[in-house]
């Protein structure tokens, strides 16, 4: 693992400018200047709430998307790309220093979701999910011996993530995102009708969460019109899924008559839902106006822009500006954090608004009595660059969150395939 770590404390020199790093050759020397190096490069950049502090756990993995903690603090990470022919990262901190020193690989297929429940990890492929045995400690078991839950979903390689939750009854919610952005009939301008897509994908599929070997047929749909829901979490609060949703592509290439190439790049919302069994979200034949606060009949469909539609579709819980990309959902429930922050639900963002000048955060959303709040911005500029005139290239894409034993915050990259944790102290 030695090698790793000097690989490690190698980016954090580029980062940081500190020169004379390759001459510490030992461990020890390695892995204080890596805690060091990181907490100071964290510190610099990523801006947070009063009391709220960032570091760098690892970096370079490759396309980090979810990740799970368990209760020893184990690590496991989901990429979407394999890298040295592996798909999940096991991550340590052995000697409980802040500091990771031991890595391990394992999973032969890429892919997005991963979640621990009842004693198991969950983890998908873009096409289905296998789940693998924990001890108490929620270590894995036998990283060779997963077993096969579900496989046989579609994947026609866009948006073909297949993030996971769970709720306490044993049931597993898988997402299967459009390969349409909306639902057009090849060539043209108008909207199937209706959309045949939505009996395979643009929606939440609901599987039996301990039943071996089933297949799409298996499932039933749980929620529709969902373009592509990225992040979704069962919220324990309330007992019922949330799930935010990347909204649609360009109005103005094929309906400049409504729609300004201004209009195109700040709409349509990205949105947040709270669903139960039956919901639909009305995508592709409506989207949703975080400006005039309306459920717009899409242009596909008939729309102009001021066009109303979707009376029985889903009202959003909350609304974000256009294409910010929520990739990543969870309701808080840890005791690190004040008070407020109790069963709110962080988001990460992984793409940026042309409205605000801003992304590559985490947001949060307040819940009080079980009803959304105003969002807020809650760790912003991982970025690493001004988003109004950039002069460099963006360093970090949140992209997954989970929540650590401790109550702290693990938020995960996947340009440069870094671990951020976030914590809180009092001051």
């Amino acid at each position: 693992m030695q090698r790793t770590f000097l690989q490690t404390a190698t980016i954090f020199t580029a980062l940081a400018g500190i020169s004379g790093i390759l001459a510490l050759t030992t461990a020890d020397d390695t892995k204080r200047l890596h805690k060091k190096v990181a907490i100071n490069e964290t510190d610099n950049k990523i801006k947070l709430p009063t009391g709220f502090s960032a570091t760098i756990l690892a970096t370079d993995l490759g396309p980090t998307r979810h990740i799970a903690v368990g209760k020893s603090g184990d690590i496991y990470v989901k990429l979407s790309k394999l890298k040295e022919g592996k798909g999940i990262y096991i991550l340590r901190d052995a000697n409980n220093d802040g500091v990771i020193d031991e890595k391990k690989m394992f999973g032969n297929y890429p892919g997005t979701g991963i979640y621990i429940k009842d004693g198991y990890l969950y983890s998908s492929s873009n096409t289905g999910v296998f789940r693998y045995k924990l001890n108490e400690k929620e270590e894995i078991i036998n990283t060779d011996q997963p077993e096969k839950i579900l496989d046989g979903l579609v994947d026609k390689g866009r948006d073909n993530a297949k993030p996971i939750t769970l709720d306490k009854d044993g049931n597993l919610y898988v997402t299967v995102g459009s390969y349409s952005d909306n639902c057009r009939e090849a060539g043209t301008g108008k909207g199937m009708s209706p959309c045949s897509i939505l009996d395979s994908a643009g929606g939440i599929w609901k599987f039996k969460a301990d039943k071996l070997n089933q297949t799409f047929a298996d499932g039933k749909l749980y929620s529709t019109g969902l373009k592509n829901s990225v992040g979704i979490d069962w919220d324990t609060k309330t007992n019922t899924l949330f799930a935010t949703q990347h909204g649609r592509g360009k109005f103005d290439d094929f309906y400049p008559q409504y729609y300004t190439p201004k209009q195109s790049a700040e709409l349509p919302a990205e949105t947040m839902y709270q669903l139960k069994e039956g919901d639909d979200a009305g995508w592709p034949y409506i989207y949703y106006d975080h400006i005039q606060k309306k459920k717009i009949l899409a242009p596909e469909y008939g729309g102009d822009g001021k066009k109303t539609g979707g009376e029985k579709a889903l009202n959003p819980v909350a609304a974000f500006p256009a294409h910010l990309g929520p990739n990543a959902l969870m309701f808080y429930t840890g005791d690190m954090f004040p008070a407020r922050y109790k069963n709110g639900a962080f988001i990460a963002f992984h793409s940026q608004s042309a409205e605000l000048h801003k992304g590559y955060m985490v947001a949060f959303v307040p819940f009080v009595n079980g009803k959304a709040g105003k969002w807020e911005i809650f760790a912003d500029n991982f970025a690493g660059v001004d988003l109004v005139k950039p002069t460099g290239p963006i360093e970090h894409r949140p992209c997954g969150l989970a929540q650590g034993p401790d109550g702290a915050l693990y938020v995960t990259d996947d340009l440069n395939g870094t671990i951020f944790k976030i914590n809180y102290k009092k001051k």
